[in-house]
């Protein structure tokens, strides 16, 4: 199985495929698109924006491409990342651009309620915004994301710097 790790960029757009952009392109747009996409969530929520981290992003490198070698798509181990937290998506490969990637997380805005974590849903599973809430928490100020693809299969690992979804913070 050959295993393809895109550092900086999955695809210009949903229409274009990876292969069809520049891995310089790649490198140079990654960063900057998917905090965008980040900050933009956190503006909405009332957020202060947060910085790229190039050691985050070589962490959630390593990690996308372990997923993408064993196929197992679950997060990582929290012991080996005190202090980080952690979102991941998968999809079709070279299908979705990273604004699509990053807004599957989100989407779950729409069942998230202020209060003190893990009591933040309307569904009553916290599961159905603990992407959203890790977005937005109060006191990340990091990130670093990465992709890493196999022949079918995109993963985004995005890791964040101080850790969210704590139990027992309060979260608006």
């Amino acid at each position: 199985m050959r295993i393809a790790v895109v550092l900086m960029l999955l695809a210009a757009s949903a229409s274009t495929p990876a292969s069809a952009v520049s891995y310089s392109t790649f490198a140079t747009q990654f960063p900057a698109r998917i905090l965008a996409a980040h900050n933009a969530e956190r503006a909405r929520a009332g957020r202060p924006p947060l910085a790229w981290d190039n050691a985050l992003g070589a962490a959630a490198a390593a990690y996308a491409q372990q997923i993408a070698l064993t196929s197992r798509f679950q997060h990582s181990n929290r012991r080996m990342r005190p202090g980080v937290g952690e979102n991941l998506w998968m999809g079709s490969r070279g299908y979705y651009p990273v604004e699509a990637m990053v807004g599957a997380w989100a989407s779950e805005r729409r069942w998230f309620r202020p209060g003190v974590f893990p009591n933040n849903s309307r569904t009553g599973s916290w599961a159905d915004v603990a992407h959203y809430t890790q977005m937005i928490w109060p006191t990340t100020t990091r990130v670093g994301c990465a992709v890493a693809s196999t022949g079918r299969v995109d993963y985004l690992v995005c890791r964040y710097s101080g850790a969210g979804n704590i139990d027992g913070r309060w979260v608006s």
